[in-house]
């Protein structure tokens, strides 16, 4: 259930970044020339504000994701795990089997 939560606030919050830093302003190019009239206007302050509000939802994120992880139910973990171990031995077995090398061999110049 926390798992679920987590990640959909993670979802949520990554959705607000992308709104955010859309919403920002360039610093730099064409749109640079008219940021003095923009200064002047109070948009500093929106400017400081999304700042803000960008590094705050990159932190929760990575909060999130952490307690995401911590949140994961054990048994499901273990049993992708094993049949990862059971994917990787029949990789493996197929490749020791099979009768081409599994990298191309380079033949090794003379030693003179």
């Amino acid at each position: 259930m926390l798992y679920t939560i987590c990640i959909i606030l993670i979802l949520l919050a990554s959705i607000l970044v992308i709104l955010a830093v859309l919403v920002q302003n360039p610093k730099s190019g064409m749109a640079a020339n008219f940021g003095a009239s923009n200064q002047v206007m109070g948009v500093r302050e929106t400017t400081n504000f999304l700042e803000k509000f960008t590094w705050t939802m990159a932190i929760a994120i990575v909060v999130l994701s952490l307690v995401a992880t911590l949140a994961m139910d054990k048994g499901r973990v273990s049993e992708s795990n094993m049949e990862i171990a059971k994917d990787a031995q029949a990789l493996q077995e197929h490749v020791l089997d099979s009768e081409l090398p599994a990298m191309p061999q380079a033949d090794l110049p003379d030693a003179e």
